[in-house]
């Protein structure tokens, strides 16, 4: 175990980090490196060693004994450390001592039915996509059963054969010399890997893995109301199972592209609308965009730049309660810059007949 690398350094913490940095830097490496996703080289071995370090440290038992005992373990032959505690209990030790499976009896059956793991992918939408909700084609690279050798890992049926380690077992028994004396034990067959069967000549398309690449299709229904973060999860379409466990499942990750006029505020709709002087002054009806069409907004008189008008039920559907949300249009008042004589001509009558004291000159009498 000497080639193996220290588990804190695997994941980039320190030997004091909390459980907290411990979970949040195994979810940062686990994305950078899975095989489905990841381009770095080397991608699905790196993905093995942070889960060994993250099943290792994550475990407060387990961390305690690595701690102390490193990769080689306990000296006295278990996982745990110093205390009794940490052997598994007198239950296991005795267990074994007189022929029970100990640790072997609480391992997963590896002839049993295994479910697939699950899988994770990034999608990028429009907002008008996330907004009205859309339909989209997805594609997914998964690990499923070999459609050859029907996950049993031979080029036929001839091909497997009972282990001649364990016989078929998938146990061999073994004595150990420890403090109580010596001991016998069942540990797994290290020939056949517990399965009590072994391949003479392995699957030529999946090579004896029992599973081969494949690329699944779904239509997926995006619901409307939709954000950047949200997950949605398609069912069964992670990587198959094994044994006849049944596929993991598939979590699509959404990131929505920002529109060019409208902007989202929670399930409400910001759009900023640019007004005349003319129309602020008198008042007008304008056709206003929403994510729904047009809809005629009434202006009224005299309103101020940067006043906010509220159209009900205009903004995006709550993804949980499907209530509507607003859109709040924002007045933005233009000044006109360029003027011809006559507007010129206009604005300097106009400028004649106002009140002589202006809100200018309210202002300045402010500070008298």
């Amino acid at each position: 175990m000497a080639d193996k690398r220290d588990y804190y350094d695997v994941l980039g913490v320190s030997k004091n980090a909390s459980d907290d940095e411990i979970k949040k830097a195994y979810r940062q490496l686990a994305k950078k490196y899975h095989p489905d996703i990841s381009k770095e080289e080397n991608a699905e071995v790196k993905f093995k060693e942070v889960q060994s370090a993250y099943d290792t440290l994550s475990d407060k038992q387990k961390r305690a004994a690595y701690d102390q005992y490193g990769h080689e373990g306990s000296p006295f032959g278990g996982q745990g450390g110093a205390g009794f505690s940490d052997f598994g209990g007198f239950s296991d030790i005795f267990s074994q001592f007189f022929g029970g499976g100990g640790n072997q009896q609480r391992q997963r059956n590896p002839n049993g039915p295994m479910r697939g793991d699950d899988l994770e992918k990034i999608m990028t939408i429009d907002f008008m996509e996330a907004a009205l909700g859309t339909k989209k084609t997805v594609s997914v690279n998964v690990t499923d059963t070999c459609h050859f050798c029907h996950g049993t890992g031979a080029e036929s049926a001839k091909d497997v054969e009972i282990c001649s380690r364990c016989h078929g077992d998938g146990v061999i028994n073994v004595e150990q010399r420890t403090m109580f004396g010596s001991m016998r034990s069942q540990q797994v067959c290290p020939v056949c890997g517990g399965r009590g069967k072994t391949i003479k000549n392995k699957c030529h398309v999946c090579h004896g893995s029992g599973q081969e690449r494949k690329t699944k299709t779904v239509d997926v229904t995006i619901p409307a109301g939709v954000d950047t973060n949200m997950s949605l999860k398609v069912a069964g379409y992670g990587n198959g199972g094994k044994n006849g466990g049944p596929s993991g499942d598939l979590y699509l990750n959404f990131r929505v592209k920002p529109h060019n006029v409208f902007r989202r505020q929670g399930d409400d709709v910001v759009l900023h609308v640019p007004l005349s002087i003319t129309q602020a002054v008198l008042g007008t009806k304008i056709d206003i965009p929403t994510i729904y069409g047009d809809v005629t907004l009434k202006i009224p008189a005299g309103i101020e730049g940067g006043t906010s008008l509220r159209m009900k039920d205009k903004g995006i559907a709550n993804i949980r309660t499907k209530k509507h949300g607003d859109q709040h249009v924002v007045v933005d008042i233009q000044t006109p810059k360029n003027l011809s004589s006559q507007e010129k001509k206009l604005y300097e009558e106009l400028s004649k007949i106002e009140n002589k004291e202006t809100n200018w000159q309210k202002f300045k009498n402010l500070f008298k």
